[in-house]
């Protein structure tokens, strides 16, 4: 059950931006921006990162989501899964368990960031830019994962994996994705 008695019994993120929509347009630009936009970081990896870091944070939801955005853009489910398991063992990239490092450690202990944290990302051959775009995407899915936990949201991706309006569309399809979401929500 949702936390707020106005949210339907089963709650999707629609719903809750729907009956609370101020400041929606403006979070869901910034969310096109950073995880469409061109980056050093692939919309793919951007994708990886949000799923991952849900995954941490338990957010059923953001996760089931934001897994079906990273198998659009590229990703392999079991990736993804085995990611979740153990970073170092995954089939990711090589290049990219350092970013992964990073953002766990950003998620879990932020205050415990330090130079040789960085200092990793880059002799992985990444430029500032790529984990700049990595601490927003952390940033931003910590913040959507506690609007989600936080309200009740109990939709679930897993149970209902076709509901997705990205499942088994093309990457093409689903650029500016998230500010079509706000323009369909500001709509009902």
């Amino acid at each position: 059950m949702p936390f707020l008695p106005s949210l339907p019994a089963i709650t999707h993120l629609s719903d809750l931006f729907a009956r609370f929509p101020r400041g929606t347009e403006h979070l869901m630009a910034y969310t096109d921006v950073v995880l469409r936009a061109d980056g050093a970081l692939s919309i793919g990896e951007r994708e990886l990162i949000a799923t991952y870091v849900s995954g941490l944070n338990a957010c059923t939801f953001c996760y089931g989501s934001h897994k079906i955005y990273a198998e659009v853009f590229g990703i392999d489910g079991d990736t993804i899964d085995a990611l979740i398991a153990d970073v170092d063992t995954s089939p990711i990239d090589e290049k990219l368990k350092p970013v992964m490092r990073y953002v766990r450690k950003l998620n879990t202990l932020p205050s415990k960031m330090v130079d040789a944290d960085a200092q990793a990302v880059f002799d992985a051959g990444w430029p500032e830019e790529a984990l700049f775009e990595a601490v927003q995407v952390s940033a931003l899915f910590n913040m959507m994962n506690r609007i989600i936990e936080g309200t009740g949201i109990n939709f679930d991706y897993a149970i209902n994996p076709g509901r997705h309006q990205a499942k088994g569309s093309t990457p093409e399809m689903q650029q500016h994705s998230y500010r079509r979401f706000s323009d369909t929500i500001s709509k009902d």
